[in-house]
């Protein structure tokens, strides 16, 4: 079983959700979420919804999207990260988990409101506004896991 670095476990699981699992020899949960990336990939429509957006036709890109079915990835994505980079941590750290959990519910609800928003009459569309709910997603999770560690440490000692 190899060992990675926690930088190295996320990266992994960004370019493509499973692969840090697959690399450390956790096959199973690897491939599960390699299985689910491919599901709800395919059936959100979001690869084309990506090209879209890249290509500035943010309209197309509404247009083929499954919100449905998009809305269950922030939550798989941000959880094989979370995995990956558990299998790196030290046994000692705490609370590693809430930076992930926080822009899982940030990118969702970014994806959620998608259709409506525009900032400074942009219209960023359902790929990059939930990309940009990562900016606070990160902000808040580790403004609580800073928080948590520095009230739970004070209460013990």
């Amino acid at each position: 079983m190899k060992k990675m670095s926690r930088l190295e476990a996320v990266l992994w699981n960004i370019a493509f959700p499973g692969f840090s699992q697959l690399i450390i020899g956790q096959y199973f949960k690897g491939v599960l979420f390699v299985l689910l990336e491919i599901v709800l990939n395919v059936m959100s429509r979001f690869n084309r919804a990506i090209m879209y957006s890249f290509l500035g036709e943010i309209k197309k890109a509404e247009a083929v999207i499954d919100y449905q079915w998009l809305m269950f990835y922030p939550c798989l994505y941000m959880f094989s990260m979370w995995d990956g980079y558990r299998s790196a941590m030290p046994d000692n750290e705490r609370y590693s988990f809430l930076p992930f959990v926080s822009c899982a519910y940030f990118v969702t609800v970014g994806l959620m409101v998608s259709p409506k928003v525009s900032i400074f009459q942009i219209h960023p569309g359902p790929v990059f506004l939930p990309m940009l709910f990562l900016i606070p997603g990160l902000l808040v999770g580790f403004l609580f896991k800073y928080l948590l560690a520095f009230f739970n440490k004070n209460q013990m000692g």
